[in-house]
């Protein structure tokens, strides 16, 4: 089975009360994930981790982690909107966006948020919409191949996002003569890795460049922000992160390359998404239909609208049929949505136990680019989500979509 689970108990009682399919999320179990984050950084400098909304963009999530002590990572105005209904201002907010509207740019300043700049080109658009901030965040991208050991992680120079090495001090210094008084560095060099090596190797990266920049362009280096890139062990024999050796490591790299966290006065921040929800959310579904052709087809009444990261990444998400976790797997399906696209699949030839119609079907770590990915193809609509508060009982925190709302937006 998977690092972390609930009891069949569980979602049987929440499939008797709301109608299948939809997104259960453990409460206590998001709440434990960041309290473990926070001490494993609480040696740092006003350590905060900025929750990636969207990877779960659901306000009551958000309060939760707000509880916890988290800010949030926006990335659009509609996020911007939903950090700011949902009690979160000022240093609380980090917007990090690329090719952005500039009205959104107007709207982060106006909450007080950090702003990462993707782009050096955006100095402008940032000084006609709302002005530089005293404090302000670049994106670093280096380029090339990213790799730890003999393992290579990511592909930098292919990315999109960030500025190079030779942009940042020119657009530091237009910065601070532009009212910035400090900067902070930004980077995302890795996708969904559990390697534990892999925060302490960019952290090592970014505290050297701040030493430079800070020789370079006259300004002092707040903050180093290490986004995200913590991945989640999706398949049962994969090890999970261990963030305590994760966090001791960033901190040996500190110490070597700024000194002591109380003198050095460096702030350390972080992005995670699916490493703080992801685990924590499953996608319960019916067995509606089973088709036997050439191959053995079991049809669930939810489809890739409700996940899509199977159909669109071809990713493995774990599946086990409640009251049947200690069955014999031994038959093989292909488990199905209704979609009228052939890679509307939760699984393909995997070993399941006997399923028969009614059972209930769950998908595991579906808390983190789940519902957030969720599209209306086909007609076919979003589901509900579900909160297991940490009281023990049920929450409906989103409704389902309704024919009503499928047509609402039509003239």
């Amino acid at each position: 089975m998977p690092n972390f689970s609930l009891p069949d108990s569980v979602f049987e009682q929440a499939a008797q009360q709301f109608p299948t399919p939809f997104h259960l999320y453990d409460e206590q179990g998001i709440r434990d994930c960041a309290r473990g984050l926070n001490a494993a950084f609480s040696w740092a400098p006003d350590y905060t981790e900025y929750f990636a909304v969207k990877a779960l963009p659901n306000p009551r999530i958000l309060e939760v982690l707000g509880e916890e002590g988290c800010g949030c990572d926006c990335s659009s105005l509609c996020e911007l909107m939903m950090a700011e209904k949902s009690g979160f201002s000022g240093d609380r907010i980090i917007f990090s966006a690329n090719a952005m509207p500039p009205e959104e740019f107007a709207l982060a300043r106006r909450l007080g948020a950090y702003i990462n700049l993707d782009d050096i080109s955006d100095i402008d658009t940032l000084v006609e919409n709302g002005g530089i901030p005293e404090t302000i965040c670049v994106r670093f991208n280096p380029g090339g191949s990213f790799s730890l050991g003999n393992a290579v992680m990511g592909q930098p120079g292919d990315s999109k996002y960030g500025w190079t090495r030779d942009q940042l001090p020119t657009g530091l210094k237009r910065l601070k003569q532009l009212g910035a008084k400090r900067f902070a560095l930004h980077a995302f060099l890795a996708s969904c890795t559990t390697d534990n090596t892999y925060y302490p190797t960019l952290a090592g990266i970014l505290f050297r460049l701040g030493r430079e920049l800070e020789k370079q362009c006259g300004m002092p280096l707040a903050f180093i922000n290490l986004s995200g890139g913590i991945g989640i062990p999706y398949y049962p024999d994969e090890q999970k992160t261990d963030i305590r050796k994760v966090g001791e490591n960033v901190k040996k790299q500190y110490i070597r390359v700024l000194g002591k966290p109380a003198d050095a006065g460096v702030s350390i921040k972080t992005e995670l998404g699916r490493y703080m929800t992801g685990p924590y959310g499953w996608l319960v579904t019916r067995a509606i239909h089973e088709k036997r052709i050439y191959k053995d087809y079991i049809g669930v009444d939810a489809c890739a609208s409700n996940l899509m990261r199977p159909a669109m990444y071809g990713a493995y998400h774990h599946i086990h049929v409640a009251g049947k976790r200690d069955a014999v797997c031994d038959h093989v399906y292909d488990v199905t949505g209704s979609l009228c696209e052939n890679n509307d699949k939760f699984a393909v030839d995997r070993k399941l136990p006997e399923i028969e119609k009614g059972d209930l079907v769950i998908i595991h770590d579906t808390g983190a680019h789940g519902f957030a990915m969720g599209y209306q193809y086909n007609g076919r609509l979003r589901s509900s989500e579900i909160l297991y508060t940490k009281e023990g009982t049920f929450r409906m925190i989103r409704r389902a979509e309704t024919p009503e709302d499928y047509f609402s937006t039509l003239l």
